[in-house]
């Protein structure tokens, strides 16, 4: 039980550092022009394309170590058999590395159609997180994106069966409250990034709730989901770029010669694989509700931290809410 619980800790404390780290890298790549583009579908498919990359990558060093380990197992099984001088039932196993536990990363069509309703949530969520992220200030977006709990009880009720205690259902009135409470407070107040707000509220509720779903399908194994999901969501995202963000790349594309842009790029596109990948295994440790339980703990210790690094202005109901 111990073991279990340092397990769960673990996965928390990692997912907090990385998307903190994951909110204030973005939020510096899509609002300093000076040394980005401000193009968040842009700056979102990217980080989807390293990701999809890093999968392949790790899914291929794992093919060699996992065939590594069966070669080296094969060899101490016979080596045990000849020092005894007779067949033993189960030789002893080898601790797995860390690259063996990568699968083979390949695209299978049906698989990834079967996937495409989670990537169609994913692309959303990601979508109106990110344009959020760019219209409010950093101190206001977990309160704009803070009815993520909200909706996952509502959807967890009426998708999963899950009911709700009365406990339960006061936080989520204190949630709803301090939403209020903090959009009144708000200096900058952004009304479309308050509404894509709520729209990433919804999506990544939405998100939590299929990833649950669509684990089975890939043999619960959550590397592969990742690599399907942003495959897709590299495809996906092309439209909307060409839609939306032609003008703006066309615009700015002498940052696509900067090697600064590039890297700052490259760094967010890894924090981009860290969190997916930190995302799944918290829903797989605990469950899509505690998932955004954490999220919105997690936004406590996020919020403040704004009022010091970017100096934005804060008032008391803001504050309060």
């Amino acid at each position: 039980m111990m073991d279990e619980n340092m397990y769960v800790a673990s996965v928390v404390a990692t997912y907090w550092f990385v998307s903190i780290s994951m909110v204030y890298l973005n939020k510096v790549l899509m609002s300093n022009e000076q040394m980005s583009i401000p193009a968040p579908i842009f700056v979102t498919w990217f980080q989807c394309v390293c990701t999809a990359i890093i999968c392949w990558v790790a899914g291929k060093i794992g093919e060699r170590a996992q065939a590594m380990e069966a070669a080296q197992y094969q060899g101490v099984s016979q080596s045990e058999e000849v020092a005894d001088g007779q067949q033993m039932s189960q030789p002893k196993a080898l601790k797995p590395g860390f690259f063996a536990q990568f699968p083979k990363a390949e695209y299978r069509i049906r698989t990834g159609r079967s996937i495409l309703p989670l990537s169609l949530v994913f692309v959303g969520m990601i979508t109106f997180n990110n344009l959020c992220l760019r219209l409010v200030e950093v101190s206001f977006y977990n309160v704009a994106r803070s009815l993520t709990i909200v909706f996952n009880a509502y959807l967890s009720h009426a998708m999963l069966g899950i009911p709700s205690s009365t406990n339960t259902i006061m936080c989520l009135l204190v949630v709803i409250v301090g939403f209020l409470f903090g959009g009144k407070g708000e200096v900058n107040f952004s009304l479309v990034g308050t509404i894509a707000g709520v729209c990433s509220s919804l999506f990544v509720s939405l998100n939590s709730i299929y990833t649950k779903k669509m684990l089975p399908i890939v043999d619960d194994n959550h590397w592969r989901l990742t690599y399907y999901n942003n495959v897709n969501a590299c495809v996906l995202f092309v439209p909307l770029m060409l839609l939306f963000e032609a003008s703006i790349i066309k615009e700015h594309s002498a940052k696509l010669a900067s090697g600064i842009f590039w890297s700052a790029m490259t760094v967010a596109g890894f924090f981009g694989f860290s969190i997916g990948i930190v995302t799944v295994l918290q829903i797989k440790a605990t469950s899509p509700l505690t998932h955004n339980i954490s999220g919105t703990a997690k936004a406590a210790l996020q919020s403040p931290m704004p009022f010091a690094i970017w100096g934005n202005p804060a008032t008391v109901m803001g504050i309060v809410g």
